[in-house]
This record gives structure tokens, sequence and C-alpha cells, in this order.
């Protein structure tokens, strides 16, 4: 490196906003870019290969560093030799673990400010978050840099985020190092892997019709190449001269696109331009928080074991239900700051980065459904999941009859069956003695073959029958060896389930069982690939729990 050589370092370099921001740093040809980050070597996309990005390695205008803030040894050699440091990293916010977000956003933090310190840096942005003030309870509408940092965060990472921030504006001034915090609100755009997917996947899960809350309340959201401006912008100012320096430097500024609109509209607009519907039912966000709470607490069982974060959490509920807007002069007067993109256009160039997840470039189910499958596909798959609704609304017809005049009038086995055969033998007769047409509509005639029981039907009825009696007898067999524990606890179970289904009147049974099967078999067709995952997930769990006590019981007894 030669001594005319300007180097600035991101940190998190790979992360969403920070790919932008060292894209634009390449364009304005400001500084020799040095990017920071987790992986142990850096891998390009292809359009990033063939950019400004991937010309910059291949020249030298760039490089790529594998480095852990938490380890202040790797951030010293990291930031080594550099003007100034852009401080972007930070784990996934929607990931909650206190300890994670602790050790980046506040100990690594704190490494990075130490070694800049250290090694004389100049200026050191630090990018923080518009949450720092936020507490999920109270709205806030143009709120101003003058509001204090919540007593109640939202979660770990605003919580930790508020208290880096702290730690960068206070070491402001020492051994000549500037620093300032930027807050972006709701960040948007092209390389986006939260926000976007995340929406179209409830799109594609059937969930995007709901909105939570009455749909009013207000948001700043911030196309990402204005986050990457404002960090330019951010520097620029602590470079300038003395009094603008001083009066830019260690102080906090909320950045937006400086356009305030209604949450679910702008969720909307991108649910439209990727060719779904958009919200329109609307739930209070105090009818789903006791459900989300409730998951979040499954989560913090299971989030050990492998299970995801869960979208619905009391966290992102309040996110969705609450106003967040924010007023931008501080930093449009000390920074220069202004927004270079308008949301409309950032909106347009974020759904033209996301043609995969648009609706008409979803995979297409082919042949039959598993729920299809599962019912035979026959007429009692047809009628069960709704694809023929005259035949769905006649059987219903006909159950409710059933139940009306056979079952809730609780007569004996003998009696419902002697009433079902005068009203089909009265329905017969009336049947065959009415003429071909009537008042212009043609009677189809139920011919006698309908009745007759075939050779071949007969010969397959007692086929499944011989074969449903010798399954049921190998099972038996396995059972008396004593060695398939799996097939054991299937029976078990399976027995268990009939003695409770056993113990329940048939009349609450048939109020129960009948809607539910009208209802699951349909909603698990139309929703199959969300159940599938779900399913599949929870299956993860609990081979991970198992193969966790198997290795702990492993363990006690090599102490024993």
């Amino acid at each position: 490196m030669s001594g005319e050589e300007r180097w600035c370092v991101v940190t998190g370099g790979r992360g969403f906003a920070a790919r932008h921001l060292v894209e634009m740093l390449i364009q304005y040809d400001l500084f020799s870019v040095r990017i920071a980050d987790l992986e142990p070597q850096i891998t390009l996309t292809t359009e990033e290969q063939n950019g400004v990005l991937g010309h910059a390695l291949k020249s030298g205008r760039a490089n790529y560093v594998s480095a852990d803030l938490r380890d202040k040894p790797q951030v010293l050699k990291v930031i080594e030799g550099a003007e100034v440091v852009f401080h972007m990293a930070a784990p996934n916010s929607s990931v909650n673990s206190h300890q994670l977000h602790y050790a980046v956003n506040v100990q690594g933090t704190k490494n990075v400010i130490d070694a800049c310190v250290e090694l004389k840096v100049k200026r050191l942005i630090y990018t923080s978050s518009a949450s720092v003030v936020f507490d999920g309870i109270h709205g806030i509408i143009n709120g101003d840099e003058s509001l204090p940092y919540t007593d109640k965060p939202l979660d770990s990472y605003s919580a930790t985020k508020a208290e880096g921030e702290a730690a960068i504006l206070k070491a402001n001034g020492t051994n000549g190092l500037l620093t300032c915090s930027l807050r972006p609100s709701s960040i948007f755009g092209p390389g986006d892997r939260l926000f976007v997917p995340s929406l179209a996947a409830a799109a594609r899960a059937g969930k995007s019709k709901f909105m939570i809350g009455d749909g009013n309340n207000i948001y700043d959201f911030t196309y990402v190449e204005n986050v990457a401006h404002a960090h330019i912008c951010a520097d620029r100012a602590l470079a300038s001269e003395q009094e603008v320096a001083e009066k830019a430097a260690g102080q906090a500024y909320f950045i937006t696109n400086m356009e305030p609109i209604k949450f679910w509209e702008f969720t909307s607009l991108i649910l439209e331009g990727l060719g779904y519907e958009r919200p329109r039912i609307k739930i209070p966000a105090f009818a789903v928080m006791p459900i989300a709470q409730v998951i979040e607490l499954i989560y913090k069982i299971f989030g050990p074991y492998g299970m995801k974060v869960p979208q619905l959490i009391p966290s992102r509920i309040r996110l969705l239900s609450c106003s967040r807007s924010f007023n931008c002069s501080k930093a449009k007067d000390r920074l220069g700051y202004a927004p270079i993109v308008p949301l409309e256009e950032g909106l347009k160039r974020t759904l033209e980065s996301y043609p995969h997840l648009r609706v008409e470039n979803q995979p297409k189910r082919e042949g039959p459904s598993k729920a299809s499958i599962c019912l035979g596909s026959g007429k009692v798959a047809d009628t069960l999941l709704w694809k023929d609704k005259k035949q769905t609304l006649i059987t219903l017809l006909v159950l409710v009859a059933i139940y009306y005049n056979f079952i809730a009038s609780q007569s004996t086995i003998v009696t419902a069956a002697s009433k079902l055969l005068l009203v089909v033998s009265i329905f017969l007769f009336i049947h065959g003695n009415l003429p071909e047409k009537v008042f212009g509509y043609t009677i189809e005639k139920i011919p006698i073959s309908y009745f007759i029981l075939s050779e071949e039907r007969s010969h397959q009825t007692a086929l499944s029958v011989a074969s449903s009696w010798n399954a049921a007898v190998n099972v038996l067999k396995s059972l008396c060896k004593g060695n398939d524990w799996s097939l054991f606890l299937k029976v078990v179970i399976s027995l268990l389930i009939l003695s409770f289904l056993g113990a329940i009147p048939f009349q609450t049974l048939f109020i129960i069982g009948l809607p539910v099967a009208f209802a699951a078999f349909y909603l698990y067709e139309k929703n199959e690939q969300a159940i599938d995952s779900m399913f599949l997930e929870a299956l993860s769990l609990v081979c991970k729990m198992k193969s966790d006590i198997t290795k702990k019981v492993a363990g006690s007894k090599k102490k024993d």
C-alpha cells in the first residue's frame, strides 16, 4: 500500500445496506475500500462479479478481510491504516439472542472504538437504528433527536444498538477521533433478505390479506441507496473545515426518505407490485398479542434446538401496529443529507430486483395435491376439497338432514336405519315415477346398474379386506418380536387416539368431525407448502431434542 492511498473500512461489509455503501464508495472514487465481515472469503453474485465491486477487487481498489469484531486483535488488523471506519456490522435484527447482540453491538463496538483510538483513525461513523427511541407502545410522529433512549427497548437488538451508539458518541474527540451515529428507519431496497421476502412468503401462505391494527399507522421507510448516501454525507461533514466538523461530530441523526406513508399502504404497494392481493382484513393488535406471547414462549423453549424465529412475536406486532416517523432536519442541516432516490422510484427499483418473487414466477403444482391423493383422488376428494361445489353443497345438505332426523333425535341404531331406508325408498319410488322432463328440466334417471355390485368390484373389496387383515397380522407379528420400538409407539398412540375418540359421543363427533374434515383438507391443499415446512421443522426439532437427550443419557452412563 502506497502512502498516497486513502483507505476506509466497512465493517459488516457484506450486509444489506453495507453492500450498497461499498459500491457507492468505489463509484465515487473516494477511498480504497476494505470490506470486513465474518465469512472466511468473499463470495460475489454474478452481478457483483461483472460490476464495480468485482473490478475493484481485481484492481486492488478494494479488498476483503475476514474478521470477528468480538476479537480485538482481529479488529486492530482490519482497521490498521484506515482514515475512516464505517461501522455497520450487526447481527440480524430478527434473531432473538441477547447474548449475540450484546457481544457484537456493544463489546464489538467497543473493540472498534479502542482500535480507532489506538491507530489514530480520523473518523468513525456508526450505523445505529431508529428503534433506539421506540418502546413499541407509544407511537412516534415526526420524532427528532431530542427523544431520549427508551427505558423499555423493543428487543435485544434495539437495546444493544442504543448502548453501542452511546459508546460511539462518548468516544468523540478522543485522540482526535471524530464520531457520529446514523439512525436509518426501516431500510428497503434491492438485496433485502428480510422485509420483501417475508412479505412474499406470507402472501404465498395466504396471510397477506390480514393487517394488524387499524391500518392508519404512519411509517418512515428509507431506500437503501439513501442510507449509503447518508454515510458519505456524514464522512464529508466530519472531514470538512473545523466549524462544520465540530457541529456534525458527537451527534446522532435520523435518516429517512422524508416521505412518511401509512405502513400498510407501503406494504400493499409491494404486494400488488409482486402480483399478490393487498391486505384488507383488519385484526386488532390486542387480539393477536396473547397468541404472539405464547409463540414467543414456545420459541424460547425450542429455539436452542434449531426452531426458526417466528414471524408472529410481540415485538413484531408492535412494529406493525404503531406509528414511527422521524424528522431529518438535523441531518439535512449538519450533514447536508437529502434523499437522492424518491420513495416511488425506490419502490420501482425494489420490485424490479425481485422477479423470482412475483406470483407468476412461483412454481406450479404438477398433478394432484397430497390432500387429493390422501382422499383417493375420486368423488370423496372432489367433495371434501370443494372442487365440485354443487356436489359438496348437496353432500352438506344431506349430512345436515341426516343429523337432524337420525342423530339429534337420539334414535337407536335400528330405528335410525329403518328411517334412513324409509326415506331412501320413498325417494327412489317418487324418482322412478317422475316423467323424463318436468317444467322443461330433464330428470336424470338412476340406472339399475348403479345398485349392482359387479364381480370385479366385489373381488377388489374382498382383496382390500384380506390385505388389511394380513397387514394387521404382520403388525402383531412384529410386536411379538419386541424389537421394533417405533412400531410399538405408533400402535400405542393410534390406540390411545382411538380410545379417546371412542369416549366422545357420536353426536359430538358428527358436529365437530364433519366441519373439521371439510375445512382441514381444503386448507391443507391451499397451504400445502407452508404446512409441510412447519411439519418438517417440528420433526427436525423433535429429532434434535431426541439426539440431545440421548447424548446426555450416554454421558451420564459414562460418568457412572
